[in-house]
């Protein structure tokens, strides 16, 4: 049975809290596990939420400030430590990748796995699996910054009455799915359109284009909202979202679960965030991320 969900690994930003670990965020997807921004303390984490080095295969760095990228060091390490069979594929900014490879190689260890780099360069498809496609998107922050976007391939969806009507069954149906037809009736006679799900992360930016392109339809959406609303122009300033702007996208962006991080330590009611998030309109699926959290990806509708 495949399982798609998010592991909340940390939900602070710029420095860790006693109740909140610095960034970091696993999205098990099928038989895959791909990493964001491991910040400081992500080992541990994940230590915690009973994540192992052998359930990674993407590191998706958005960029190179120590809250979403200190943790790299002891990821990659602890990957070889634990011999991880499979290749690890890491994006990032190209334009850090001095930063990555200082992390990469920050203490001597002895590399016994294969980490491929793949770093980003501008927007557009970072890789094309069987089960998702891959994506990303600049951001709007004072450093080079991209956000990502997972796409599950449309599928389609057998429909029983019409099955029945043409008198379709058993191993025929499976025939008509592969070959796309049995006699005169085709597959799209008996079926429908399974859109596939969509997830989204989007870190330290700004309101930009790239932010709406990312959230567009999106089952769950991943959004950084730093700060309050009545402190928007500091948002602004350090180039961050509030918990109403963030909430406005997922809300005109159609998103289904929207999930908040990467609060500042200078608010000590973590429900206020939530609250502002209503009040911007979004009706949906609403969380208030903390670590160690597990959100579900939503049922197909």
């Amino acid at each position: 049975m495949s399982v798609r969900e998010l592991v909340v690994l940390g939900t602070a930003s710029q420095v860790p809290t006693r109740h909140r670990n610095h960034n970091g965020y696993l999205l098990r997807w099928d038989g895959e596990g791909i990493l964001f921004d491991p910040g400081e303390g992500t080992q541990r984490q994940m230590l915690r939420a009973g994540v192992a080095a052998h359930d990674l295969h993407r590191i998706c760095v958005t960029h190179f400030h120590g809250d979403h990228s200190l943790g790299l060091a002891g990821v990659i390490q602890r990957i070889n430590l634990d011999r991880v069979p499979h290749e690890i594929t890491a994006h990032y900014p190209r334009s850090g990748r001095r930063f990555f490879e200082r992390l990469r190689y920050a203490t001597a260890y002895r590399e016994t796995v294969s980490l491929t780099e793949v770093p980003v360069a501008a927007d557009g498809l970072l890789a094309v699996t069987r089960s998702y496609t891959l994506e990303a998107r600049r951001l709007s922050h004072p450093v080079e910054s991209y956000g990502y976007r997972l796409v599950e391939p449309d599928g389609r969806r057998m429909l029983p009455g019409r099955l029945a009507a043409h008198g379709i069954q058993g191993p025929d149906v499976g025939r008509l799915q592969r070959e796309g037809r049995l006699g005169d009736v085709t597959l799209e006679d008996v079926s429908e359109v399974r859109r596939g799900q969509r997830f989204a992360f989007i870190m330290d930016t700004r309101l930009c284009d790239g932010v709406h392109a990312l959230a567009e339809d999106c089952d769950l959406l991943v959004i950084e909202s730093t700060f309050l609303d009545e402190d928007a122009d500091l948002a602004a300033e350090h180039g961050h979202l509030t918990a109403g702007q963030a909430a406005a996208v997922a809300r005109d962006a159609g998103v289904r679960h929207l999930v908040l991080t990467h609060f500042s330590q200078r608010y000590t009611d973590p429900e206020e965030f939530g609250r502002q998030a209503r009040a911007a309109g979004f009706t949906g699926e609403l969380t208030v991320a903390h670590d160690l959290l597990r959100v579900p990806l939503p049922k197909r509708r």
